[in-house]
C-alpha cells in the first residue's frame, strides 16, 4: 500500500488522479489533499478518500474546511499555506506525490518533495521551467524519481528506452517531437484573434482543463513551455526538440531514431492514461479510459505550427535558448497576462506583446538558488503590472 499527496487536488488533473486512485484502493491511500481555496470540493474529497491532511490556502478557508469536516465527524488535521505544503509533500509517511498545483504556486512544493527524495509524478510544468536545473540537481541529489504527467512528456518517456540517462545521442536519438492539438484557433483568420473573448479561449475542442492552462493552450504557450520542460526531462537541446500540430490528439507524442524508426504513443484524449502510468511504473494498471478505435478515427492529421498565428511559441523558444532566468521571466508574465485577458483588461493578442515586452525589459540572471529565482520571478510580474497599467 503506498500512500499520495496530492498538491492539487480540486483541478483537473487532481480530481483525474482521484478517480485513478479510487480503481485501485488496495494499492493506494491518500495521505494529504491541498487546494487553495475550493473548500467545498475539498470537503468533499476528504469525505471520500479519508486523507490524514488537508491544505488550503489561507486561514478563512482553513476554519471553513474545519467545520465542514467536523459535521461529516472527519479527523483529517487543517493546515494552511505554503510551509504546510511543503511538509505534506516532504512528509515521511508520503510516498508519492502529485504535483499539480498550476502556475509559479507550485514550485516550493515540488522542490521540498525532490529534497525529501520522493517519487514525484510532475504535473507542474512552471517548476521544470522556472528552476529547471535546480530541480532535476535536487532529484539527483536526493534519490528522487521524476515522471512526468503532462500527456506529451508522458508519452516522450514511454517512447524512450528504459535504461534512458538525458542524452540523445548516446541513446541513437535524433529529435523529440511534441504534437499540440492547435487550439480553438488554428484555422480561425489570424486577423480576427484581437477579438477573441475568455469564454471563446477557455473552449478547447479535445483537452477538458482549467482556464489558465486552456489560455496557454490556445496561444501555445503551453507548447512553448512544454518545449523548456522537454529539454530538462530529456536533455535535449532546442535544436532537438520539434513541435507538430496534430488536431485530433490521438499521438502524444513521438521519439525519432537516427535508424529512421519513429516511436509514438497512442491514445484517447484523457490525463488518466498518463497518471496511471506514472502512478503504477513500471507496472501498468487500469485508468478508466476508454480503448482507442483507430477505425472509428479513420485519419489522422499533421503540420507545422506558424509562428505568425502563435507567437508564444517562439518567444518559449527564445527564452530557452537564452538560457539563465529567461524561462522564468516568460513564465512570469505569462500568468500576469493571462490572468489580464481572462479579467478582460487587455485583448487576446496583447498576451504574446506583453510577454515580448517584459522579457525585453527584464535582464536574464543565472539561477543559483530559489530565492534568487523567485526575485526575477517577482520582478517580471511587475513589469507585466505595469505594462498593464501604463
Amino acid at each position: 500500500m503506498q500512500a499520495i499527496t496530492i498538491l492539487g487536488s480540486t483541478g483537473s488533473v487532481g480530481v483525474s488522479t482521484l478517480d485513478v486512485l479510487g480503481r485501485h484502493p488496495e494499492r493506494y491511500q491518500v495521505f494529504a489533499l491541498t487546494a487553495h481555496t475550493r473548500v467545498a470540493e475539498l470537503a468533499t474529497q476528504c469525505r471520500q478518500f479519508r486523507p490524514r491532511v488537508a491544505v488550503v490556502g489561507t486561514s478563512a478557508a482553513a476554519l471553513e474546511l474545519q467545520g465542514l469536516l467536523r459535521q461529516q465527524g472527519l479527523s483529517t488535521d487543517v493546515l494552511y499555506g505554503e510551509q504546510a505544503l511543503c511538509e505534506v509533500a516532504a512528509a515521511p509517511e508520503c510516498d508519492i506525490v502529485m504535483a499539480a498545483i498550476v502556475g509559479a504556486a507550485g514550485l516550493a512544493s515540488t522542490l521540498a518533495a525532490a529534497q525529501a527524495g520522493k517519487k514525484i509524478l510532475l504535473a507542474n510544468k512552471e517548476s521544470l521551467v522556472m528552476s529547471g536545473q535546480l530541480l532535476i540537481d535536487a532529484v539527483a541529489r536526493n534519490g528522487a524519481t521524476l515522471l512526468p504527467i503532462d500527456s506529451e512528456h508522458n508519452a516522450i518517456f514511454q517512447c524512450l528506452p528504459h535504461d534512458y540517462k538525458r542524452s540523445l545521442p548516446d541513446f541513437g536519438i535524433e529529435r523529440i517531437m511534441l504534437t499540440a492539438s492547435g487550439g480553438p484557433f488554428l484555422t480561425r483568420a489570424v486577423e480576427t484573434l484581437d477579438s477573441v473573448t475568455p469564454e471563446e479561449a477557455v473552449a478547447h475542442p479535445k483537452w477538458v482543463m482549467g482556464r489558465k492552462i486552456s489560455v496557454d493552450s490556445a496561444t501555445m504557450m503551453n507548447k512553448g513551455l512544454e518545449v523548456i520542460e522537454a529539454h530538462w526531462l530529456f536533455g535535449a537541446p532546442a535544436a532537438n526538440i520539434e513541435v507538430v500540430i496534430h488536431p485530433q490528439s490521438v499521438i502524444h507524442s513521438m521519439v525519432s531514431y537516427v535508424d529512421g524508426s519513429v516511436l509514438a504513443q497512442l491514445g484517447n484524449p484523457d490525463m488518466r492514461t498518463p497518471i496511471a502510468n506514472a502512478l503504477a511504473y513500471p507496472e501498468r494498471i487500469a485508468s478508466g479510459v476508454a480503448p482507442l478505435d483507430l477505425a472509428q478515427i479513420g485519419q489522422l492529421f499533421f503540420e507545422r505550427p506558424d509562428f505568425a498565428r502563435f507567437p508564444c511559441l517562439k518567444l518559449a523558444y527564445d527564452a530557452l535558448q537564452a538560457g539563465g532566468s529567461a524561462a522564468a521571466i516568460l513564465n512570469a508574465a505569462n500568468e500576469v497576462a493571462v490572468q489580464a485577458f481572462l479579467n478582460r483588461e487587455i485583448g487576446f493578442r496583447m498576451i504574446d506583446q506583453l510577454i515580448a515586452r517584459v522579457m525585453d525589459s527584464v535582464s536574464s540572471a543565472p539561477v543559483t538558488d530559489i530565492a534568487g529565482l523567485l526575485e526575477q520571478d517577482r520582478v517580471a510580474r511587475a513589469a507585466a503590472q505595469a505594462c498593464i497599467t501604463s
